[in-house]
């Protein structure tokens, strides 16, 4: 199977630059993929659409403000780094760090714009006075799982933590969205849910819930757990190989706790639907789901799964979902669960209907 077999065409006014001015406003495509049937609705049903019973399983990682634009002191110019992993503690390496100084946490690697005028050496200076210095790579820093001519290791004269990164840092849109970032991003590309920070991306399916919406579910006996993945690199990279089996995706780390664990085996034995609301969902839930124990297990992980046509689903029923990026792995995980064709004659009718694709776009519904 090709990547060029998941090519559509895709009016770029159709591309959501923002988001809908109401949280939870937006349109919802139901899809049966049994036999195809689609209907357009309101995302604002969906408490509606969802049977008593169902486990919806949500992914609670936060968005990382890892995008920084600080000022190369060599030129003066503005650089851009997207933070992408903590490589571990600094040691000294030049002239500006005491002998024997250590740092922790402040080694990060960054995927940097034009990386070739990057080099090791340059150093660079933030508004608040925190300086920087692109180092060479090294054996150890390997950790953070990323290797390639974009990527730099950075060393901060400070330890760099959340908080700061809140107070000098921005959200990292997606390059499809072609603007800066606002104020209203950061409560906006967050889910109301999200507690755990770590993405470089937001799992966009969730962006659509309301704290409304969520005591609708409730009120019906829906049931709800939650897993954590931290959306990674690949959401960034498009799949470059000409067949999709030579595609690797990068790893992401996941957490899937005890609790949740029991809530998805106890619903599996009862013969009660699990959805997954978002693809980040389903890769953590599938990863970590035991084949010889024929149940999900708990505990922290690594996964690296591609799922394409082909894959057999163990863990999950039901996908809640937004409208994917042509020739994506999340395209071919969605058309993995619903069979290509009913999916793409699914997003055939919602470029007809003129819904909003991508990270800020409508939302889907594949049962």
């Amino acid at each position: 199977m090709e990547t060029k077999d998941f090519y559509f065409d895709l009016p770029e006014e159709l591309i959501a630059q923002k988001p809908c001015p109401e949280r939870g406003a937006d349109r919802l495509l139901t899809l049966d993929r049994a036999t195809g049937a689609l209907a357009d609705r309101l995302f604002s049903e969906i408490p509606e659409l969802i049977e008593p019973g169902t486990l919806m399983v949500f992914n609670n990682s936060r968005v990382r403000h890892a995008r920084l634009f600080p000022v190369a002191e060599s030129s003066g110019n503005r650089a851009e780094f997207l933070l992408i992993a903590k490589a571990g503690e600094s040691e000294a390496d030049d002239a500006d760090t005491p002998a024997g100084a250590r740092l922790p946490g402040t080694l990060w690697k960054a995927m940097v714009r034009n990386a070739k005028r990057h080099k090791p050496g340059r150093t660079y200076r933030f508004d608040d006075g925190t300086r920087a210095r692109i180092v060479p790579d090294r054996p150890d820093a390997g950790s953070a799982g990323l290797a390639g001519s974009e990527f730099r290791l950075v060393r901060f004269d400070r330890p760099i933590d959340d908080s700061w990164l809140d107070l000098h840092g921005h959200l990292p849109l997606p390059p499809y969205i072609k603007r800066e970032d606002e104020l209203s991003d950061k409560s906006r590309y967050q889910t109301v849910y999200a507690t755990a920070v770590g993405s470089v991306a937001a799992p966009t399916a969730g962006l659509h819930f309301t704290d409304d919406i969520l005591s609708r579910l409730d009120a019906k006996g829906v049931e709800r757990a939650e897993v954590t993945l931290h959306v990674g690199l690949g959401t960034f990279l498009p799949v470059r190989a000409q067949n999709i089996e030579d595609h690797v995706m990068h790893e992401e780390t996941y957490t899937v706790s005890e609790r949740t664990a029991e809530r998805v085996n106890r619903a599996k034995k009862e013969g009660r639907p699990v959805l997954a609301v978002g693809t980040t969902s389903i890769r953590t839930l599938e990863s970590a789901w035991s084949a010889s124990e024929n149940r999900l297990l708990g505990g922290d992980g690594s996964t690296d799964i591609f799922i394409y046509p082909g894959y057999r689903f163990r863990a999950v029923d039901r996908v809640f979902t937004n409208f994917h990026t042509p020739e994506s792995t999340l395209l071919m995980l969605v058309s993995a669960f619903a069979g290509k064709e009913r999916v793409f004659e699914a997003y055939r009718h919602a470029v007809e209907k003129r819904y909003r694709f991508f990270s800020y776009g409508d939302s889907m519904l594949i049962t």
